[in-house]
């Protein structure tokens, strides 16, 4: 048996978190610069708020019913995330993190006697010790579990934990269930499927096995096969390694400044390092870019990259954010204001292993590691940000968040304090 725990409206969820005043009122989360809808409550979802709706669109909408708005913390999320995935660590010998707010549970070879009540469990055990609502979906199969979590959100009697395994239930329920919902089913192959006159998953279940292999492609088989209940899709209890690593934003403001660009893609790059190190790997390649804001036509427009090539690797939090400051430089240009920037590692091998050159300065690399692992620790302990290169200025990226909720968990400053009488 697999389980999908999936994390009811996520970023809504958190927020509410430390709000319980807008338990059952509506609430929306903004993407980055407060442009469009990306999480939202229930009670958001019924006044007719759709994802990806852009603020200024909605604005009658959150004026009339009282919408609370609230810019991504994407600190917050993530530190909320670590904790629900935690709290799933303690009901199953191994879990998969498939992204911030889901993650499968391999339940192959444990003994439950009643996974219904086991899902319910897991569920009430998220919503206690987090505050985060989650949907949680036992199946013989992965995609027939995120078909289990999703009834749960539809069925608030089923409490959060959905068992589903008979087959006339399963039946029942592939039978309204639309096709491009099912896990693993694209936009295009849901075109495909359209003209053989498959709109739910038991029309596609119902495809002879040989039509499937001979009009799609190896996944769809897999997708096939684990409708009929039989596991087709491995188990991973740990990430793989990202073979590129991006961190990038969009401005609030146009950017006409060197030092002020500098400032902001050298932040980007020791985010960048993070996420490198973590991984154990080094990068081989780093590439720089900015971009204008192509929406002002009545502005001269440019997209402008560099690259700088590690050939003996590195993850050093010196050597690349000083690349990407030198980088920034190269492209930068006054004729332009620049409203998006980012640094790319493109180009990314196993630290384990690795063979660097025999001239490098082995004591220059040995100071360097131990000034990184310096800023590893106190990363750790005290949060991203905390100590900085001078280059980067104070740290902050320049983006519109006019309605961010304090950093509750992962910063000192917004730690929410108790009064006692």
């Amino acid at each position: 048996m697999f389980a999908l725990a999936d994390c009811n409206n996520f970023y809504a969820s958190c927020e509410r978190v430390f709000r319980p005043d807008l338990n059952g009122k509506p609430v929306i989360v903004l993407s980055n610069n407060d442009g469009c809808t990306v999480s939202r409550s229930n009670e958001a979802k019924a006044v007719g708020i759709k994802m990806g709706d852009p603020l200024f669109k909605i604005r009658d909408l959150v004026e009339q019913h009282g919408v609370s708005v609230f810019s991504s913390n994407y600190a917050l999320y993530g530190d909320m995330s670590r904790r629900v995935q935690e709290v799933l660590g303690t009901y199953a010998p191994m879990v998969e993190q498939y992204s911030i707010d889901e993650a499968f549970l391999d339940l192959r070879g444990v003994r439950v006697e009643d996974f219904g009540a086991y899902a319910r469990t897991v569920s009430a055990a998220c919503r206690k010790l987090t505050g985060i609502p989650v949907s949680v979906g036992v199946a013989p199969t992965k995609t027939l579990a995120k078909i289990a979590s999703k009834l749960c959100k539809q069925y608030p009697k089923l409490q959060g934990g959905c068992y589903m395994y008979r087959p006339a239930d399963i039946e029942k329920v592939l039978r309204k269930f639309p096709v491009e919902d099912v896990w693993g089913v694209g936009r295009r192959s849901v075109k495909k499927l359209a003209s053989l006159h498959v709109t739910t998953a038991w029309d596609l279940a119902q495809r002879p096995e040989t039509d499937i292999r001979r009009r799609f492609a190896l996944p769809m088989w897999r997708t096939w096969k684990e409708l009929h209940g039989v596991p087709c899709i491995g188990f991973e209890d740990c990430i793989e390694p990202r073979q590129t690593i991006c961190v990038s934003r969009s401005f609030a403001h146009e950017v006409t400044d060197v030092a002020d660009l500098c400032s902001q893609t050298t932040t980007f790059a020791a985010g960048a390092v993070e996420k490198l190190r973590a991984q154990h790997s080094l990068a081989l390649e780093l590439a720089v870019f900015a971009m204008t804001n192509r929406f002002r036509e009545d502005q001269p427009q440019t997209f402008a990259s560099r690259l700088v090539v590690f050939p003996d690797g590195s993850d050093d939090h010196k050597t690349l954010v000083v690349a990407a400051a030198e980088a920034t430089r190269a492209l930068f240009s006054s004729r332009y204001g620049y409203k998006k920037a980012g640094v790319v590692i493109t180009r990314l091998a196993p630290r384990e292993g690795f063979t660097r050159s025999l001239f490098r300065d082995a004591d220059a690399d040995q100071r360097d590691e131990r000034l990184s692992q310096a800023l590893d620790g106190i990363t750790a302990a005290y949060g991203p940000g905390t100590v900085r290169f001078g280059i980067q200025g104070d740290g902050i990226v320049r983006m519109s968040s006019e309605h961010q909720s304090p950093h509750f968990t992962t910063r000192w400053s917004d730690i929410p304090g108790v009064q006692v009488k």
